[in-house]
């Protein structure tokens, strides 16, 4: 029901196509971006449940304030306390070792604002992990959600880096004057 009912709202109501080459593997990370509106995280939602691939989530902690934080973990979100420095990325990574299934959905920007110097984090949780990143794009001229690569991260996180930046240069986001690489 709610699988069919997203695809409804995706693809009719709001007019996306898919286009996704890429396998998708028990362990994964998505690097989703664009990453310019709330309207990605709706998006990103409803592609889920549509497609039946649960992906987990990363967001500040400030959304998971009652009643929005029971919404927000129920959908799959993980708070992050962006004050301080924890060892996220380390624990993260570790229970993407130890689980049989894993699906993470990260936004690389790590804002909705104009941000060149992306967040690394899924990266290194990626290379700790030993799985492979799929790079989605969010295009709304063209209502597309894309993905047709996967980085496996090699540690040279310079090389890397601009190779899944330069996968994204094609991709417009809600507001494309907020998305820089």
């Amino acid at each position: 029901m709610i699988k069919a009912f997203s695809r409804f709202l995706l693809l009719r109501v709001l007019g996306f196509t898919v286009n996704v080459k890429e396998p998708i593997p028990p362990k994964f990370i998505i690097a989703l971006a664009p990453h310019t509106s709330n309207w990605d995280f709706v998006i990103g939602n409803l592609y889920s449940r549509a497609m039946d691939i649960p992906c987990q989530f990363l967001m500040k902690k400030e959304w998971f304030i009652w009643p929005l934080g029971y919404i927000m973990k129920s959908l799959g979100g993980i708070p992050i306390d962006r004050s301080k420095r924890t060892r996220v990325t380390e624990q993260i990574a570790q229970t993407a070792r130890e689980q049989e299934v894993f699906h993470l959905c990260i936004t690389p920007e790590g804002t909705r604002k104009r941000n060149p110097e992306w967040k690394k984090g899924f990266y290194y949780i990626a290379l700790m992990a030993d799985i492979p990143i799929l790079l989605y794009g969010l295009d709304y001229s063209r209502r597309l959600i894309e993905c047709t690569k996967t980085v496996i991260p090699s540690g040279d996180i310079e090389k890397d880096m601009a190779e899944i930046k330069s996968y994204f240069k094609n991709y417009n986001g809600k507001h494309p004057e907020k998305f820089a690489l």
